[in-house]
């Protein structure tokens, strides 16, 4: 039963929320995680959807995390099926964080293919940490359909999950190798080089692997004109 004072602490939380600096929406949101109180959940999704600063957003997952996840997963599986690519970016952000695997069912291939890249990138996070055992293979596959997309940053993140995954993600890769795309036969190559050796840095990579195919791609056409001769 809701109390008066929680009544009260609840409505503090939402001004604080909504105030217009971002200090203000900070330290109200690590104070709603300090001392966790469900009826401050659904004021803190709803502030997820719409929060423009990322470090309070990061503290207002952190906030949702402190309270129980048969509190707050209905409301973040609602939120990935928003209209706004923020809402749906951070809800997936802290199922990721929560990694109750119960919430596996909401990663769908259309959040894995998102044309935001940042929910695309969020769902992989996600679908890596919520991913039921077994399953692990199917998922690789079904990434490796998002290599050669984006900027750097985008396709860091996609090697990323596919090198978290671990050696089932080499049957996808190899495959993505033999693409007629050579940005996605790039990406599948420096992804397979992070598989193998973790440490090496990606940029330096990818252009070593950019080099790779574009020779490549060279010695077929040079071979398709002797051919032709």
């Amino acid at each position: 039963m809701t109390t008066v004072g929680q009544d009260r602490d609840a409505v503090r939380m939402l001004r604080g929320l909504e105030d217009r600096r971002s200090s203000v929406r900070l330290r109200t949101a690590l104070a709603a995680g300090t001392a966790p109180d469900p009826s401050f959940v659904d004021k803190l999704l709803e502030r997820c959807a719409i929060e423009p600063e990322f470090f309070v957003r990061d503290m207002l997952t952190w906030a949702l995390t402190r309270h129980p996840a048969a509190l707050t997963l209905p409301g973040l599986l609602r939120e990935v099926r928003s209209e706004r690519a923020r809402a749906r970016s951070q809800a997936l952000h802290t199922l990721s964080k929560i990694g109750d695997r119960q919430a596996w069912p909401a990663i769908t291939p259309a959040l894995l293919s998102d044309a935001d890249d940042e929910v695309a990138r969020s769902a992989w996070r996600a679908a890596v940490v919520l991913v039921p055992g077994g399953d692990e293979s199917a998922l690789a596959a079904t990434l490796v359909t998002q290599l050669g997309r984006g900027e750097r940053e985008t396709q860091l993140s996609l090697s990323q999950a596919l090198v978290a995954l671990g050696e089932v993600s080499a049957p996808a890769l190899e495959e993505a190798m033999r693409a007629d795309d050579p940005g996605v036969r790039a990406h599948a190559l420096v992804t397979q080089r992070l598989l193998d050796d973790p440490d090496a840095g990606f940029g330096p990579a990818i252009e070593e692997a950019k080099r790779i195919v574009a020779l490549a791609g060279a010695l077929e056409r040079d071979e398709e004109d002797r051919a032709d001769r």
